[in-house]
């Protein structure tokens, strides 16, 4: 099954439960148990379970034949039809899959848009762009992002699942959770651009051997922080766990 919709994981079948990872549109998941509109699910990507309502997972019809592609803008949207004027049906977010028809039509300005088959609405073909060139550029294009707690989006996120999102995006598996994503890594003493350093409880993107790019509550968004420098950065040096890098950098 695939999410149907950008929701989020809750720790229990309760509105007011702790929201503990976010799905992203078109995400595979699996349906562990059902109770009163709640499903129990399991992400594929990553392992991660927890709550949706039920109406948030579906089998899309002719799944495994359909031709998916992957969204690589930060964020967009689903119209009614190929116009900036049309309703909005939906939100996309960098790694939401939807299934492309190739259908394409020219709208108003020259811009392009595509009909997608699943979900069934229309995109600006600029939600396919090319990814930069280098996994930090993309990071520091989530400069302002709102923090938000279990977040994996450009909507809001969190630490973990800037990092997560951000690595996804290039191909590289992460786990969700910092903890994880240190053991996952190899440690280095000596950090360089893309390396990721950890602190209790959190993580962050080195940009090089000082600046950080991190979500974090602190700055209540995305931001970059220079470890041993400023009220924050002080914090950071002084909790420091280590460094780590992605096997891929080696």
């Amino acid at each position: 099954m695939r999410a149907r919709q950008q929701t989020f994981l809750h720790a229990g079948p309760a509105e007011g439960a702790e929201a503990v990872t976010e799905v992203l549109l078109g995400e595979e998941l699996t349906v562990l148990e059902e109770a009163s509109g709640w499903q129990h699910v399991r992400l594929a990507a990553d392992g991660y379970e927890g709550w949706v309502r039920t109406v948030a997972a579906e089998t899309p019809a002719g799944d495994g034949a359909a031709q998916w592609a992957t969204v690589t803008a930060l964020r967009g949207h689903i119209y009614a039809a190929p116009a900036v004027q049309a309703p909005v049906l939906g939100r996309l977010s960098l790694g939401s899959r939807v299934c492309r028809s190739g259908e394409v039509t020219e709208g108003e300005e020259g811009r392009l848009w595509e009909r997608l088959l699943w979900p069934e609405g229309w995109v600006n073909c600029s939600v396919f762009r090319p990814l930069p060139p280098a996994l930090p550029e993309l990071g520091l294009a989530f400069l302002g992002t709102p923090y938000r707690w279990g977040g994996r989006s450009a909507w809001g996120v969190d630490c973990s699942g800037l990092m997560q999102t951000l690595h996804a995006a290039y191909g590289i598996a992460l786990p969700r959770d910092s903890g994880p994503q240190r053991s996952a890594l190899t440690p280095v003493d000596r950090p360089q651009a893309g390396d990721l350093a950890f602190f209790p409880g959190h993580v962050g993107l080195m940009l090089d051997g000082r600046r950080m790019l991190n979500a974090t509550s602190y700055h209540m968004a995305v931001a970059v922080d220079t470890l041993g420098e400023g009220e924050y950065g002080r914090l950071l040096a002084r909790d420091l766990l280590g460094f780590g890098r992605p096997e891929w950098r080696k």
